[in-house]
């Protein structure tokens, strides 16, 4: 709670130079936490006094099918939307239904967190890896462990289908030339079974049903400093991730105060912000949170979000082909 009073009043020295001009009303769509969401919001209006956020949280799919039907009414709403995946945002971009923000200061950001055209931008890291019970008999190191007769029916992992984090797991680790859809197939062989979403797949592995597989980094990592019997390994392949981004959209009444809630989510103060609410800020001068390893002995896998998105109807085919759908 400190760091992340601390972080406030660093926004609310940063926000000055901008609160003339970020002024009334933004109305913000989100999918993050509800309490991580107050806290982003409350943190905003102090930077930035003269405007009041009217803030809307839901899943992302539920948001996104809320905020589908207001294009279709031609009535949407926000000026602000900020949610988990960059492919959701591609799909939005390529629609033009985002506003570009050419001033957004991105420069000590990787340039892969960033879209090119700065339409939209990725606020912090939630990876998927490696979990597994600290009972088992295997440490992994690399996602190829998994295939290994020690993890023969004992693999649980989240289903592409219902989560958007093992959807971009899925098309990382299929894209990497090491692994592949083969890989794939050989967690099938190994009598995988992917279903429901990241909180199931904890369940299981940290109740012992069973004793490895994918999730995202902070439920066994927050958990294992609790006492849980967990760990998270970041495999020597790397890492995917989700990664928060914001953008504003091409209908906002408030583009102003919009452009102002972007750059307070770049800023140092919304980073350390991330990074309090136990995340990895995407800025890679933010210390990671208490469990994580330094920012530089994790390293994220390539992933394209237009090729995603092109290509997401033949992967989920594809994915229920090798499982069974």
């Amino acid at each position: 709670m400190r760091r992340f009073v601390l972080a406030t009043m660093l926004a609310v020295g940063l926000g000055a130079g901008v609160a003339e001009a970020a002024s009334g009303k933004l109305v913000v769509y989100t999918s993050q936490p509800n309490k991580d969401a107050q806290q982003t919001m409350d943190a905003f209006m102090a930077a930035n006094p003269g405007v009041e956020v009217e803030w809307v949280r839901d899943g992302t799919t539920k948001m996104m099918a809320k905020l589908r039907a207001e294009f279709a009414a031609g009535a949407p709403q926000p000026d602000i939307l900020l949610i988990a995946d960059m492919v959701t945002m591609e799909g939005l971009k390529q629609e033009g239904r985002l506003m570009a923000h050419s001033g957004a200061d991105v420069a000590a950001f990787d340039p892969a967190l960033m879209d090119k055209d700065r339409f939209y931008f990725s606020t912090k890291l939630i990876t998927s890896g490696i979990m597994y019970n600290t009972s088992a008999p295997m440490v992994p190191a690399s996602y190829k462990d998994l295939l290994k007769p020690e993890a023969k029916d004992r693999i649980a992992m989240p289903s592409p289908l219902t989560s958007g984090a093992a959807t971009i797991h899925m098309a990382a680790l299929t894209a990497n030339p090491d692994l592949g859809w083969s890989y794939y197939q050989g967690l099938a062989d190994q009598g995988a079974n992917p279903k429901g979403g990241n909180g199931g797949t904890y369940k299981a592995i940290a109740g012992g049903e069973k004793l490895y597989g994918f999730v995202v980094d902070f439920l066994p990592i927050r958990n294992r400093l609790k006492g849980a019997p967990v760990a998270f390994v970041f495999p020597k392949e790397g890492v995917s991730a989700v990664t928060e981004p914001v953008a504003i959209l091409s209908t906002a009444k408030n583009p102003d105060a919009a452009k102002a809630f972007v750059d307070f989510l770049l800023s140092p103060a919304g980073q350390q912000m991330a990074a309090d609410q136990g995340y990895l800020a995407a800025h890679p001068a933010i210390a990671p949170p208490e469990g994580f390893p330094a920012r530089d002995q994790i390293r994220l896998m390539d992933f394209d979000p237009s090729d995603a998105l092109e290509n997401a109807d033949r992967y989920r085919l594809k994915f229920e082909d090798i499982f069974g759908g």
